[in-house]
């Protein structure tokens, strides 16, 4: 088999802010499904991994759902279509759309049976309507409507009667469907010559009904339905319920009296009856304590039962399980604090520092304080000593929020020491211990006393909206621009990063700095705005040398030397500094240099030195590999609005004009692609080594992407064959 020369090796995305938008299969390997954004992922739970996405809805995903007894799943979203997928292995063999329902559809169930080889699907939507589908081979075809009026049906659930979807000699199978309403009742419905007929309605429940779910117990074909057990230990709505999944044992179906709960109170709980009494109880509560978070929309079962997962309203998937591991995974570590804005740029400026912006008018920088690196290096395995590098002393014990306040404050060892002893109680408890290391990641759900992250300063400069942040590769200066109608508001700020003053304001541009790169030697400043021109500015030497450095405009482009058509999104720098790349919504990608440092000229002309390649599609993100693939061609990754990702090699020919320079190599697929706007490309560093660079060897790179779809991805190509 041929080695794949693009892979993605990791991919970061969160669940729907939806009910019913995760499903874990029984089957074997027991994938688990969710919908983000406009996708269907399948994750597994055991490596931690995201199998595949599945594209092809065009608005968000409502509701998955696993059908049992055949490989498959189905899903939903608010174009009121059903998409069926089949799969073979993990690769997607065909999807087919059910289009019927007037509203958005946010509920599906669906039931196989053996004995007629077709599957029966229920949808619910907006429109109060549940529609009854059965699928036999790739055909879908609607069996019936029912309409609740005024009502809408929020919970779906198929079965069948026990003992009637058995052997040739069973009687024939009997569907049976339950539907949870606003109108706070259970709806029962029965097939009966090839039609749904309601057969009871259960009354008691004092609210909607969020979840309804069948299980098998003992095989009689007469049948009362009767109040069990009223489970009450919930504070807040429950969003979600699920049976432990049933399993075959000596050709006997057995199904585990196990039910699972999940709550808008941040919690779980698993109900079982008592051995003796038979009465129901919590065997066990799970979940999260604090935070700002709106506790579960729902949660499932493994296979086996030994494992039971949840998602909630930040997105993240809540795992626990019985029997604890230890495998290689990926964690979010800390969350340091919230802008109240929709954040639109970020900027490393060292291991433990960062700057953010947001759509507000402020930067604002977070230093890691000793405890986050404590627990750093105590989850990496990293040495203590060698990470700090002689920043011991500078680094601050930890971070707290004021009772009044809303930003975090830094909080020193002589501080503690310095408290009087009314105080000291309250600063030595469980949020104040930074002398604690804890050897997990923390739980990040909610607002705490005690921070990850300190807020070290607010910078302030900008008229507008921060839109883009740099910093140069020596981590001394940080350039910001924000959005700006005026060429007096699309000046480019260079910040110092010891002091945070303003060394320098870069005015150039008419509109918008869409995005800003340094140069690998920092010699040069590049930018590209909304008016679709470049500027490139050049660092003058000053003496003595410790003081701020100064830019100077070096080139530029105008109305008339421009190429770009459009809007410039993107640009970057090639790895030696002699050439930047620069990508426009017009669909071209262009080379501009060479760049020479020793030119002593105020102003200098530099031209295209590339032919123009046209992607197909808007261009929203380029980054160029810092390392040249076997035939020493630059890597170019660019990003399309489509949210496909393409990777090019590219070379100088020295031809005029020049031709044969790009060379296409390879493009994510389908499921590997963003289903909305590439944001932003970025590859690794490969100075940096680990483990896992150490065993791939020298012949994988890696870079990372981020889009519209609220997903973070990371990729590895293999760079033996661009």
């Amino acid at each position: 088999m041929v080695a794949p020369v693009l892979e993605t090796s990791h991919v970061f995305c969160c669940p729907n802010r939806v009910r019913g938008a995760l499903s874990w299969s029984s089957g074997p390997g027991g994938l688990l499904a969710f919908g983000t954004s406009c996708s269907v992922v399948l994750y597994d739970p055991q490596k931690r991994v995201v199998i595949t996405n599945l594209n092809g809805h065009t608005a968000r995903v409502n509701c998955v759902q696993w059908i049992y007894k055949q490989d498959g799943c189905k899903s939903d979203h608010s174009f009121s279509i059903i998409m069926f997928l089949s799969f073979c292995v993990i690769q997607l063999l065909k999807a087919v759309h059910l289009q019927g329902h007037e509203g958005p559809v946010y509920a599906v169930h669906a039931a196989y049976q053996r004995r007629a080889l077709h599957t029966l699907l229920v949808s619910a939507a907006a429109d109060s309507t549940v529609r009854v589908w059965c699928k036999q081979g790739s055909e879908v075809t609607c069996l019936q409507t029912l309409n609740f009026g005024n009502g809408f049906t929020l919970a779906l659930c198929f079965s069948f009667l026990p003992n009637t979807d058995g052997d040739l000699f069973s009687p024939p199978p009997v569907p049976v469907l339950a539907c949870g309403d606003d109108d706070c009742k259970i709806h029962l419905f029965v097939q009966q010559n090839d039609q749904f007929q309601k057969v009871l309605v259960l009354s008691g429940h004092e609210d909607w009904i969020r979840g309804v779910e069948w299980a098998a117990f003992g095989i009689k074909i007469t049948f009362a339905v009767t109040l069990e057990t009223v489970l009450a230990g919930h504070e807040n709505w429950v969003n979600a319920v699920h049976w432990q999944p049933s399993f075959y044992k000596d050709g006997v179906l057995q199904q585990p009296m196990r039910l699972l709960s999940a709550s808008m109170d941040k919690t779980m709980i698993l109900w079982a009856p008592d051995e003796e009494s038979g009465v129901w109880l919590e065997q066990v509560r799970v979940g999260e304590v604090g935070g700002n978070t709106l506790g579960f929309y729902d949660c499932q079962f493994s296979e086996d039962g030994s494992m039971i997962i949840a998602h909630a309203f930040h997105g993240a998937l809540h795992l626990w399980k019985q029997n604890s591991t230890n495998p290689v995974t990926w964690h979010e570590i800390a969350r340091p604090q919230i802008h109240g804005y929709d954040l639109k740029c970020l900027a490393m400026i060292n291991r433990f520092q960062f700057v953010s912006g947001a759509d507000e008018k402020v930067l604002r920088v977070f230093s890691a304080p000793r405890n986050f690196v404590e627990n750093f290096c105590a989850i990496t395995g990293q040495s203590l000593n060698h990470v700090l590098c002689n920043q011991d002393g500078d680094l601050p014990e930890g971070a707290t929020v004021p009772a009044l306040g809303l930003s975090n404050k830094a909080v020193f060892q002589g501080d503690i020491a310095s408290q009087p002893s009314d105080e000291e109680e309250l600063l030595t408890s469980t949020g104040f211990e930074y002398h604690q290391v804890a050897f997990q990641p923390s739980i990040l759900t909610g607002k705490k006393r005690h921070k990850d992250g300190l807020l070290e300063s607010f910078v302030y400069g900008h008229g507008y909206e921060i839109f883009c942040v740099a910093c140069s590769n020596s981590k001394t200066l940080l350039a910001s621009a924000c959005k700006a109608a005026k060429k007096e508001h699309a000046a480019i700020i260079l910040w110092n990063t010891t002091s945070w003053k303003q060394v320098q304001s870069l005015v150039f541009h008419s509109l918008t700095v869409t995005q800003m790169a340094f140069s690998p030697d920092d010699k040069f400043l590049l930018a590209v705005s909304r008016d679709r021109t470049w500027s490139l500015w050049k660092r003058q030497d000053t003496i003595p040398p410790e003081l701020d450095p100064v830019f100077s405009l070096f080139a530029f482009t105008n109305k008339i030397t421009a190429v770009h058509s459009r809007i410039i999104w993107s640009c970057d720098w090639s790895p030696d500094g002699r050439y930047f790349f620069t990508g426009s919504r017009d669909k071209k990608v262009v080379a501009w240099g060479e760049c020479d440092s020793s030119d002593d000229c105020p102003e200098h002309s530099i031209g295209p030195c590339s032919s123009v390649l046209d992607v197909g599609g808007a261009v929203t993100a380029v980054s160029v590999c810092p390392m040249l693939n076997p035939s020493r061609r630059y890597v170019v990754a660019v990003g399309l609005e489509c949210g496909k990702i393409c990777l090019y090699s590219w070379k100088k020919t020295d031809q005029v004009p020049e031709v044969n320079d790009w060379t296409h190599c390879v493009e994510t697929s389908q499921s590997q692609s963003h289903t909305l706007a590439i944001k932003k490309l970025c590859w690794k560093n490969c100075n940096g080594q680990t483990e896992q660079n150490e065993a791939e060897g020298a012949e994988w790179l890696h870079f990372a992407s981020c889009g519209e779809d609220h997903t973070v991805k990371i990729h590895r190509v293999n760079r033996c064959a661009l």
